[in-house]
């Protein structure tokens, strides 16, 4: 398995248990962000996890230097490792070159979360790269599996799982509140907000002017309302040393009701989730297993414009007028209640026991033969 961030990693994490759990030989290959320090170094959680990792490939730079530091490391090792299979999971640029690295070491790939939508970020393109480099798809949504299918690949080799990161939801052991005040040292009583903005690469809005006008929608809820807020860093889809630096004075403005943190790992992230009024920001975790776990979400700006969601999510753009409304709505009592009901599109029965029945029943070879329909 490939992983390169905090979030993927959470989201592979049981498939990877419930490969081990049906004896197959499971060795992770950490990337990119999980080696930064500045990111949480979050290569810690997969040794944690009791996963290794067996090899890491460092990155360094933007985002063009990262894919081909991936595209370099991984052919490397894959060439001496020699796995079956490589899986992946979703649109990142260092997962890219871990893909690329596969198709031209021989290596066939897995690819999860293919044939979804976000047109407000280069990710689309890269999803739909890695998807034509892959042998079997492990996609979300009928609806996805309906996109890769019209991409030409065999319908026999798209399966439709459900989200990995709804079973993580429903399923995770979590934290009590005062595990998890006592594991951040913040106090978590009152309303509670968790914000994540990262980059959308394709939005012609600057990042650092949203998560400013995120901020100052924030500010009149923290002096109205008491409001506490835990922000996450945002990933290194651009150089994020701006806006984490933001985020860090405006913690500093109010240190009682403001957290930072650079990761949150998968056990205190769902934990937070108990315990919070709404997520707000642009992270496709605010439309997959939010949801789940039935409090609203807050999407701002163009980054997740085209992704499924359920009626717990609302859209908003990313000025501070519009930022504000949307708070007030998710916010709001009615709202809460709509979200407590509102079913969600990302749901299935066991998705990590899907994908490890799907790929242990499956030989691989090196250079697999792919086959490709029209529809």
């Amino acid at each position: 398995m490939a992983t390169g961030t905090r979030a993927d990693w959470g989201l592979l994490h049981p498939l990877a248990e419930e490969l081990r759990r049906r004896e197959a030989d499971v060795r992770i290959i950490a990337t990119n962000m999980h080696l930064m320090e500045e990111c949480g170094l979050t290569v810690n959680e997969i040794a944690q996890d009791g996963f290794g990792p067996d090899a890491t490939v460092p990155t360094a730079g933007r985002a063009a230097d990262v894919t081909s530091d991936a595209l370099r490391g991984f052919s490397n090792i894959l060439s001496d490792m020699k796995p079956d299979l490589l899986v992946v999971l979703g649109d990142r640029f260092e997962i890219l070159g871990a893909a690329s690295g596969a198709l031209l070491t021989g290596i066939p790939i897995a690819h999860i979360a293919g044939g979804t939508i976000s047109e407000g970020a280069f990710d689309d393109s890269i999803r739909h790269a890695i998807t034509k480099m892959a042998s079997l798809h492990l996609v979300e949504t009928e609806r996805c599996a309906q996109r890769v299918r019209q991409m030409g690949e065999n319908p026999e080799d798209v399966i439709v799982c459900g989200a990995l990161g709804v079973y993580n939801a429903l399923n995770a052991p979590l934290m009590s509140k005062p595990e998890l005040e006592t594991s951040l040292g913040f106090n978590l009583e009152g309303k509670v907000v968790l914000a994540t903005l990262h980059a959308a690469t394709l939005d012609p809005i600057p990042p650092i002017e949203q998560l400013s006008n995120l901020m100052a929608a924030l500010e009149v809820m923290i002096e109205r309302e008491n409001l506490k807020i835990v922000f996450t860093y945002p990933n290194n889809d651009v150089d994020s040393r701006q806006l984490t630096d933001t985020i860090e004075k405006f913690r500093a403005r109010f240190p009682k009701n403001v957290l930072a943190i650079p990761s949150l790992g998968r056990i205190r992230y769902l934990s937070l989730l108990q315990f919070c009024v709404a997520v707000v920001g642009n992270s496709s975790s605010g439309l997959v297993e939010v949801p789940s776990v039935h409090i609203p979400t807050l999407d701002i700006g163009r980054r997740q414009h085209g992704r499924e969601c359920g009626e717990s999510v609302v859209h908003c753009g990313s000025s501070r007028e519009e930022i504000a409304r949307g708070l007030e709505l998710v916010l709001s009592d009615a709202f809460r209640r709509v979200a407590a009901s509102a079913p969600n599109p990302y749901f299935k029965e066991n998705t990590p026991a899907i994908m490890a029945a799907t790929i242990l029943s499956r030989e691989w070879h090196p250079y697999p033969q792919k086959k490709f329909y029209s529809i």
